[in-house]
């Protein structure tokens, strides 16, 4: 039987995104008799956790991406399609593009999170948040671009006000983009400049709970929050982003100036989530049952940031790049079972499966008998976030470090996962040059030279003048 043929008749496997969970189910599935083709619209995997390296100018894109089909193309029985995923048609087991539906015997989605603005989707322009290659470069643009706007306005003589940058929300990915600001203008950009001082930029990293890294354990939080000051960011917590305009933050009543304002403050499931017609939380993510599959289709799993499922203890498990991972093993893992087993809920001639428990999920045969699924455990290899240069926090287990150990244990297991010897390398020696020289490769401006709110806030003649009276207004309120 030629290759074509037997890809037709194998079972049939199909991958709606190419994050760390569909590349890993991807990968566990290559040596199984199936046949198997990843969907995503880009054509490339993104190293996620280093997005806010590109969106800093300390990596380019090309050194935390990789196109999908390279890192695929050693499996002869993985086919990639770059397409839009538009709907699904479970009782015909279809996925639909806009060019084709394509057929399954088992289906995973791993369609992956965007920013979310709490039901203020009008501040996105205003207030980018990171999540891709493009986000991280817009990012890029507007941070270096608002530095040659105030040189500018400064050699003109219309003023040299200090910039100021705002960072909402102090989870991991809030925490390092304002720590790494902090380190751009203090050393990086700190005397390439003729008429302004980058070093009098102040950066604002407001949070509207009472802790920063609130997910993490309390000394741990506390360690960050004094590492962010001593890189002199300013730290609000408990402070309620109320409305953005170009160029003006609002907390309360209470407005302040911002040259460049970034969205870190939350995340909401891609649309995918909810065309599968099952039911979802108020983030979009479907709840799962135990086994990552949906209610009456033990065909369909959904993992990583598009899953709902707590672990347990209760708590929802967090959408982070490890749980992705093992989600994309353990889906990966049940269908091979199921194939080996002649499972019913596999068969190519079953499509009507009666409806299984939400605890149990689906199963497999054992002597003619279904036999339940194993539920997914989350086995939890410890958790860390970086601040700045040498300074981070790290939680594994009851072990919890800060500072430079921890740092560099982030970069260590960054490192190590980052997909691509070729790019591991790179990285490499882009961070020991700039762990020595405090240089930030990649300071390049593209795209449009425009800033939301540059004509407007910072040329208008009645500002408040101190972001620290602001801030200070805005807690009396």
């Amino acid at each position: 039987m030629n290759s074509k043929a037997a890809h037709q008749t194998a079972h049939r496997v199909v991958i709606v995104g190419a994050g760390f969970g569909g590349l890993n189910a991807a990968e566990k599935l290559a040596s199984a008799p199936v046949s198997i083709t990843v969907i995503d619209q880009k054509n490339y995997h993104t190293f996620q956790p280093l997005l806010y390296q590109v969106a800093t100018a300390g990596l380019s894109p090309g050194e935390i991406a990789d196109p999908i089909r390279s890192i695929l193309s050693r499996h002869r029985n993985i086919e990639v399609l770059m397409a839009e995923v538009t709907g699904f048609d479970l009782e015909r087991r279809v996925v639909k593009t806009p060019e084709q539906e394509i057929p399954y015997d088992s289906l995973v989605v791993a369609a992956g999170a965007s920013h979310a603005y709490f039901g203020h989707e009008e501040w996105e322009p205003f207030a980018p948040g990171l999540k891709t290659i493009e986000d991280a470069l817009e990012i890029r643009r507007r941070v270096l671009l608002a530095f040659e706007l105030a040189e500018r306005r400064a050699a003109a003589g219309e003023g040299n006000d200090p910039l100021n940058f705002v960072v909402v929300g102090a989870g991991p990915t809030g925490v390092e983009l304002a720590g790494t600001l902090a380190e751009i203008c203090r050393h990086a950009l700190a005397d390439d400049f003729r008429t302004i001082d980058p070093r009098r930029a102040r950066i604002h990293l407001i949070e509207g709970g009472p802790v920063v890294l609130p997910a993490y354990p309390p000394d741990l939080s506390r360690s960050a929050l004094e590492q962010l000051r001593h890189l002199g960011v300013e730290v609000s917590t408990s402070a309620m982003v109320t409305k953005i305009e170009p160029g003006v933050i609002y907390m309360g009543d209470t407005p302040m100036n911002a040259a460049v304002i970034l969205w870190a403050a939350g995340v909401a499931a891609s649309p995918l989530g909810k065309k599968l017609g099952v039911p979802t939380d108020r983030a979009g993510r479907v709840l799962v049952q135990a086994d990552l599959s949906i209610p009456a289709h033990p065909e369909v799993f959904v993992i990583g940031d598009l899953a709902a499922l707590k672990d347990a203890s209760g708590k929802l498990l967090p959408g982070v790049a490890p749980v992705a991972i093992q989600q994309g093993r353990f889906a990966a893992k049940l269908i091979r079972r199921e194939i080996d087993t002649a499972a019913p809920s596999f068969s190519r001639s079953s499509r009507e499966e009666p409806a299984l428990s939400p605890s149990k999920g689906g199963g497999f045969d054992v002597g003619g008998s279904r036999a339940p699924r194993p539920a997914f455990h989350y086995r939890d290899k410890g958790s860390l976030a970086t601040i700045g240069r040498a300074a981070a926090v790290a939680q594994f287990g009851k072990i919890h470090i800060s500072g430079f150990p921890a740092w560099l244990a982030w970069l260590f297991i960054h490192i190590l996962f980052l997909i691509g010897f070729r790019n591991r390398v790179l990285v490499f020696i882009q961070w020991a040059w700039s762990y020595f020289t405090y240089e930030r490769g990649a300071r390049l401006i593209t795209g449009g030279t425009d800033l939301p709110g540059w004509n407007g806030a910072h040329s208008r003649a009645a500002r408040p003048s101190d972001p620290a009276e602001e801030i200070s207004a805005m807690n009396d309120k």
